[in-house]
């Protein structure tokens, strides 16, 4: 289950998955979406470990600052994705 986070001021969707537990450790796909002319461009991170398994359509100033930006909220994102995203925030 993937739950919306957030859309940043250039269009660029933001959302998370669920806890998925890959060797007794918890991880969070992170999903980022930008429409463009003929489609979208795309990227897919992993945290705690920030690797990238995807990357399509974006500039690497770009992809730098999406990591920038997952280093300051990882710590958000990983406790919505435990709690079931914004929707079940009360347990936050």
């Amino acid at each position: 289950m993937m739950y919306n986070y957030m859309t940043l001021n250039d269009g660029t969707g933001i959302v998370h998955s669920e806890i998925i537990y890959k060797d007794n450790q918890e991880n969070v796909k992170v999903y980022f979406e930008q429409p463009v002319e003929n489609g979208f461009d795309c990227a897919e991170c992993w945290l705690p470990s920030y690797t990238w398994t995807k990357r399509e359509g974006f500039s690497e100033e770009q992809l730098k600052y999406l990591q920038e930006f997952l280093e300051s909220t990882a710590h958000i994102i990983i406790q919505l994705a435990r709690c079931g995203g914004f929707d079940n925030a009360s347990s936050f």
